[in-house]
């Protein structure tokens, strides 16, 4: 059982998690804003819409892939200067993405951006595992993985205007300085946290032989590949001003990040989860209905962010429970298995956007919605007794 913070020291370790949420929100930043710059990528670097949504396949992709390792890489490294480094190779990846002049060359620069992403945002989350109390650690984590939320609420909105105004490339630079003040912000208030973890990479995949492990991780696989089968290629599905409609899903996403946190430390994750896959599923599947008016749009994005991103928090506290003596890694393997949901997520939209149209789009995102539930379903089974997660 952890020790119970008092308010002081709970405003203390709020502050320093903030520089973490900071460093997530130029990752998420860098990362979604894709999907509103499709347009003028395409156009720049002479490549078809689904060729540019790639962009962000390939960025998944190489995310999934180095997570587990450059942790391994990493191991002996104190967390604060591990999340320095992450950051570091994150602006220089966007650096470089700003300055490639053909398609393969800004392709490879993603690659780049994803190994700084790859190591900062898991290192992030076990650093405020670490820090905070078991009875206020869905919050925590929700705070944290809060910067991937306002990111799309704040981010993604502005950066798709820039790129509309001004260029893709100026909307890059602007991911490259959130990056650099995301840097100084950890260098400035984020504590030197002992966190044990291995530098064996087999080690990184020894939770994979627990079924609970491999449960939460198909959850968290096809709930991005279902989410973002439709986000990736969201500027092909409305009629309607996207910057707008990408504003609202991010407003969305922040309110729903907060009350996951909240509602999963009341509630517990197995009934939250549940309420996030079933109205996710069911607002996919109103994307037609949405694209009538820009104010159905509105509020039909507002949920829909809201439900998505409520079920992020929860799946980071199903992670901790089932592995509370490997945290960093099991929070590693979540964001790679999230990772290759928006790989996937890339290549079958991009595919079902080619050969169906925005129709095709649609249905591929809700049926992967709704697998999800089954699939949740089937596999996640309510405790019988809580849990109790060391600090």
């Amino acid at each position: 059982m952890g020790v119970k913070l008092s308010p002081a020291r709970r405003l203390l370790v709020g502050s320093r998690l903030y520089p973490l949420a900071l460093g997530n929100f130029a990752i998420g930043t860098g990362m979604f804003v894709t999907a509103g710059l499709l347009p003028p990528i395409s156009a720049d670097l002479g490549v078809s819409t689904s060729a540019a949504g790639q962009l962000m396949t390939v960025f998944a992709l190489a995310y999934a892939v180095l997570s587990p390792v450059l942790a391994a890489v990493t191991a002996r490294l104190s967390r604060k200067t591990l999340l320095l480094l992450a950051l570091a190779v994150f602006v220089v990846g966007s650096v470089l993405t700003a300055l490639a002049p053909t398609y393969g060359l800004v392709l490879a620069t993603r690659v780049v951006a994803a190994a700084g992403a790859a190591m900062f945002t898991p290192t992030a989350s076990g650093v405020a595992n670490a820090l905070t109390e078991p009875s206020r650690r869905g919050r925590a984590l929700a705070l944290v993985m809060g910067g991937m939320t306002v990111s799309s609420a704040i981010g993604v909105p502005l950066g798709t205007w820039l790129g509309g105004a001004v260029s893709w490339r100026a909307t890059i630079w602007l991911v490259a300085a959130l990056g650099v003040i995301g840097f100084i912000g950890v260098a400035a208030m984020v504590p030197r946290v002992t966190v044990e973890t291995s530098g064996r990479l087999w080690e990184r995949f020894a939770p994979l032989a627990d079924r609970r492990v491999l449960a939460v991780l198909g959850t968290q696989l096809l709930a991005f590949a279902s989410v973002f089968s439709a986000y990736t290629y969201i500027g092909s599905l409305f009629d309607l001003p996207l910057t707008a409609v990408l504003w609202a899903w991010g407003i969305g996403g922040v309110v729903g990040n907060q009350l996951g946190g909240r509602l999963t430390d009341t509630y517990g994750p197995r009934r939250m989860v549940f309420i996030g896959l079933v109205f996710t599923a069911l607002f996919l599947a109103l994307i037609p209905v949405a694209n009538l008016a820009l104010p159905v749009a509105l509020v039909w994005a507002f949920v829909w962010g809201g439900l998505g991103w409520m079920v992020a928090p929860t799946q980071q506290f199903r992670t901790v429970s089932v592995v509370p003596g490997n945290v960093p890694i099991g929070l590693g393997l979540l964001s790679s298995a999230q990772y290759v949901g928006v790989f996937a997520a890339g290549i079958a939209g991009g595919a079902a956007l080619d050969t169906f149209g925005r129709t095709g789009v649609v249905v591929l995102a809700t049926a992967l919605g709704l697998l999800n539930i089954v699939f949740t379903l089937a596999t996640y089974r309510q405790a019988r007794t809580p849990v109790t997660v060391p600090a």
